[in-house]
C-alpha cells in the first residue's frame, strides 16, 4: 500500500499551488491530528494507523454533519460534507451494501447463527474482514436486519 502520509503531503503541495484554501486547511487538519498521535504515542505511526485516525475523522464530521442537518444548519452540514469528500480521497474504496451483504452471510453460515442474540458471533468474523473498508455502522445494520428475517 502507497504511504498515506506521503499522500497527503504531495496533496497539500498541490492544493497550495492550485490555491484550493478548502482543501489545503482540510489536509492540514488530518495531518495534524496525526502528528498528534505521533507525538502523544512517541512513535511513528504505520500506514494502517494513519487510516484508523482518517477514518475517525471522517465518522466525526458525518456525526457532526447529521446533528447540523437536524439543526436546520444545512450551511454547515454542507462544509462537514464537503471535508468529508476530501479526507475519503486518501482512505480505501468502501465496500458497497452488496458486497456487505455477501461477507455477512458468509459469516452467518460460517458460525450457524440464527437470531440477533448471536449477533456478536457475526460481528467478530465479519470485523477483521471489513476494518478499514467499511463502515461499522452499516455493517452492523446489515448484519442485524439479515438475522432478524
Amino acid at each position: 500500500m502507497d504511504d498515506v502520509k506521503a499522500k497527503l503531503s504531495d496533496a497539500l503541495k498541490a492544493a497550495m499551488v492550485a490555491k484550493d484554501t478548502v482543501r489545503r486547511d482540510v489536509i492540514r487538519l488530518m495531518q495534524s491530528a496525526v502528528k498528534q498521535i505521533e507525538v502523544d504515542e512517541r512513535k511513528t505511526l504505520t500506514n494502517e494507523d494513519v487510516l484508523t485516525i482518517l477514518q475517525k475523522e471522517v465518522k466525526k464530521r458525518r456525526e457532526s454533519a447529521e446533528e447540523a442537518r437536524k439543526a436546520g444548519r444545512d450551511d454547515i452540514a454542507n462544509g462537514e460534507e464537503t471535508e468529508i469528500a476530501i479526507i475519503e480521497q486518501f482512505l480505501p474504496q468502501q465496500l458497497s451494501r452488496a458486497e456487505i451483504e455477501v461477507l455477512v452471510r458468509d459469516a452467518i453460515a460460517q458460525t450457524g447463527a440464527t437470531s440477533a442474540k448471536e449477533m456478536g458471533k457475526v460481528m467478530g468474523v465479519l470485523m477483521p474482514k471489513t476494518k478499514g473498508v467499511a463502515d461499522g455502522k452499516l455493517v452492523n445494520e446489515v448484519v442485524r436486519s439479515l438475522l432478524s428475517s
